[in-house]
Formats: structure tokens, sequence, C-alpha cells
């Protein structure tokens, strides 16, 4: 592909992602793209998961919103420059080089297969809502391989089929947000916030940490940029269709968030295992409520899983086409899906479902959350550090004082940002992230090898 810079820098010319590929996405159809990658299941198990923290997790989510408009911004910046499909992975490696690329591509795609694990998780407290599972480890497992392995065979099916998942999915999705969200408020009680600092840690330690659970749910906000190759006019489209999307989705997070802490009393919020389904039952006075709440939500968990099972087999097929990941992730089945990608990642989580409801599953969802906080983490602090090398190549030409100054600090926040959430996911994550991260290594190893053996040959 092309790199084609503001600044005039001279970047190497590289091969186009998708030869003759028509451009199909305008403005609109981007911006759902990103809100409806933001817009995920994790959403409706946060609010719990965040609680033992206080409504000081609250202003997290609003410092979160401006950091992910930061990086909105950033994304949009940088498709400027790299107009193709495959952003994340795109940008390291046209600043830094092969290896930089390969290890921003390969910590995405961990970040999506144990995102997608995360998600499948989130299933059985709201699938327990109308289907009691009475605690049961077992059972709690198989919900959570059966919500992962039917979306998988969606995706074996073809695209026609992920499309048409995805459509129903999307709108089902946005049903129990926008009902908390707006009903809700009018029902919320001041008593049922509970303290604003309830973990027992200084309150900056409090708003990294939670921060860091929150993050979770802004991923997807990279969307656009990922899927430049396929945007009308990337060069504006990007950028705009990137903060819309930040921006909605970060309104109906706030607002859902706040309505379910003010109508779910704090002690029983932090052992719910569906916030959002408890919180339609204090709206409603009953169960029913709740209950057809659970069955969206479990629906719409579905469909996005549907769409980041997809997300996770396109990601490691760009790279590989590149030649940065294993020459099976190349390949396309007949229904248009890199089927080879998605019995990885479908493998992969279906491991780690296992390991974690083995080691203990009261912290699954946490534990899942802060590894893809770290390993998502990473592709946005190399894409901020390749903006940050291009602006220093930059003040060698001819750039607008005022544009290099704005782009310097949305950059420099942004890798700011990205370092903190790092540092706020915990040591736990960090070392567990490290090790999905370093597990990588050999594999660039080998395949840099062969590549040069190959060109030895030749």
């Amino acid at each position: 592909m092309t790199a084609t810079s503001t600044t005039e820098a001279t970047e190497p010319e590289r091969a186009p992602a998708a030869p003759g590929r028509r451009r199909t996405f305008g403005l609109a159809a981007a911006t759902a793209l990103v809100m409806g990658n933001i817009i995920g299941g994790g959403i409706f198990a946060l609010p719990a998961t965040v609680a033992p923290y206080g409504t000081v997790s609250l202003l997290a989510f609003a410092m979160l919103s401006v950091a992910a408009v930061l990086l909105a911004l950033l994304f949009g910046r940088l498709a400027r420059r790299s107009p193709v499909t495959g952003g994340l992975y795109v940008y390291p490696r046209d600043a830094f080089g092969d290896f930089a690329g390969f290890l921003s591509a390969w910590s995405y795609w961990t970040m999506c297969w144990v995102s997608i694990a995360a998600l499948a998780v989130a299933v059985v407290g709201y699938v327990d809502v109308f289907i009691p599972l009475h605690g049961n480890h077992t059972l709690e497992a198989v919900v959570a391989l059966a919500a992962l392995w039917l979306p998988a065979a969606a995706n074996f099916a073809g695209t026609r089929w992920v499309g048409a998942v995805q459509v129903v999915s999307t709108v089902l999705k946005f049903v129990p947000l926008l009902v908390v969200a707006t009903v809700g408020l009018f029902f919320v009680r001041a008593d049922n916030f509970g303290p604003f600092n309830a973990s027992g840690q200084s309150a900056t330690g409090a708003v990294a940490a939670s921060a860091a659970l929150l993050l979770y749910s802004f991923l997807g906000v990279e969307s656009a940029a990922m899927s430049a190759g396929e945007v009308r006019d990337p060069e504006r489209t990007v950028g705009r269709a990137s903060v819309l999307g930040t921006l909605g989705s970060a309104l109906v997070y706030l607002l859902g968030t706040v309505a379910v802490f003010g109508l779910v009393p704090h002690d029983r919020l932090t052992k719910s295992g569906a916030p959002f389904a408890d919180a339609v039952d204090a709206i409603t006075g009953g169960h029913w409520g709740g209950t057809a709440i659970a069955l969206v939500a479990v629906a719409s968990i579905t469909g996005c899983l549907n769409g980041w099972i997809l997300l996770a087999a396109q990601m490691p097929y760009a790279a590989a086409r590149d030649g940065l990941f294993p020459a099976p992730f190349a390949r396309v089945g007949k229904g248009g899906v890199p089927g080879f990608g998605v019995w990885a990642c479908a493998v992969l989580g279906t491991l780690l479902i296992a390991l974690n409801y083995t080691a203990g599953p009261d912290t699954t969802f946490r534990v899942l959350v802060l590894i893809t906080t770290f390993t998502g983490c990473v592709p946005y602090l190399l894409s901020a550090a390749a903006q940050l090398y291009w602006l220093a190549q930059g003040t060698r030409d001819r750039v607008r004082p005022a544009g290099l100054v704005r782009d310097l600090i949305v950059a420099a926040l942004s890798f700011a940002f990205s370092f903190w959430l790092i540092a706020g996911a915990g040591y736990a994550a960090v070392y567990q992230g490290v090790l999905f991260l370093f597990a990588g290594i050999p594999v660039y190893v080998w395949l840099r090898g062969r590549r040069e053996a190959r060109e030895q040959r030749a």
C-alpha cells in the first residue's frame, strides 16, 4: 500500500492490501460500523464489574470518553497517511518496520480472541436470569462455549450469514441500553449509588483501575481505521466517522451506566451477573422486564461475538497476505471468510474459557477484560508512537505550526493515555498480557527466517 503523508515525509511503497476492491462505506455506514463495534456485549456486564470501585468509576467513564475521542482523532489523522485496510498494524509497520507491525497485529489478534472469550462469559449471567444455572460451573462453562461456537458456525457458513445475524443483533443491542438510559433516569434513587470510592485505595488508583476495565467497552473505536480500504474518501471520512461514532456510543454508555448505578442498590449491583436486567426489574417492579432484557442481551452479545469472530479472522488474514502471519491464515473459504482464522480464534477462546472456569469463575470476566485491555492498548500505543515519529520527521518539511501542535498534542495524549491504561490493568493482567505478546516472537522469527531463506535461494 502507499503511505501518504500530510507532512510530506518519505515512506516506503507497499502493495495495495486489496487490489481493485470497491470502497462502499460512506460517512453514515462508517459511523454505524464504529458504533456497532463499540457498543458490543461488554457493556451489559461492566456496570457490575466496576461497581466495587464506587461511583468514582463514573468519573473514570467520563475521562475515558474524552480519551476515546482523542484516539478517534488520532486514527483519523493516521488514516490520512495510510488510507488502507489494516490500520493498527499498518501504522507501526510503516513507521518502525515489520517487527513492530507484527507485534501490533499479534497483540490486536490476541485482544480479539480474548475479547471473544470474555463476551462468551458475559452471556452466562444473562442466561441465568431465565434458565437458572444454580452456580453450577460446568453448566456455566457449557453455556459460554455454546455462545462462542454458535456464531463461529455462522462465520463458517459465509459472509452472507454473518451479515444477516449482524443486522438483527445490531438493532437488538440498542433496545436495553436505550430503555435504561432514557426511561431509567426517571426512576433513579440517590441512595442506590453507594460510596464515591469503595475500593479501599486512593481515588487516583481507583480511577485508573476502573478505567482499565471500562476500556473494554470502548474497543472498536479503531473500526473505521481498520476498514479504511472499504471507506469512500477515507482521508476525511475515517476521522469524522470515528469521532461521531465514539461520541454517540459514549453518550449512551454514560447515561446507561448512571441509570444502572441509580436503579440497583450498590451492594446488590456488585454481585449482579445481569445488571441491566436488574435495572429494568427495578423500573417495572417485577421480573418480566428483566427477563425480556436478558433475552435481548443474550441475542445482542451473540451477535457481537459474530462480528468479533469475523474481525479476529480478518486481522491475521490481512497480516498473512503481507507475510507477517502464518500462511494458513490467508486462506479464504467458499463463503468468503478466512476459515482457518475462525477455527483458530474459536479453539483459543475455548481453551481460555476452560482455563478460567477451572481457575476461578468468580473472577473470569474481570481477568479476561484486563488482559484484553493490555493487548488492545499495545496497538494503540504503537500507533500513537508512529504518529509522533512521523511528526518528528515532518518538522524538517513545510508544516503549518498550528496543525503540527494540534497533531502533537493528540498523539502525545493518546500515547500517555494508552500507557496509563496498561499500568491501570494491574500486575496480573500485564504479566499475562506480556506472556501472550511474547509468545508471538518465535512465530515472527520462524516467518522471517523462512522468508530470507527463500530470498537467498531465489
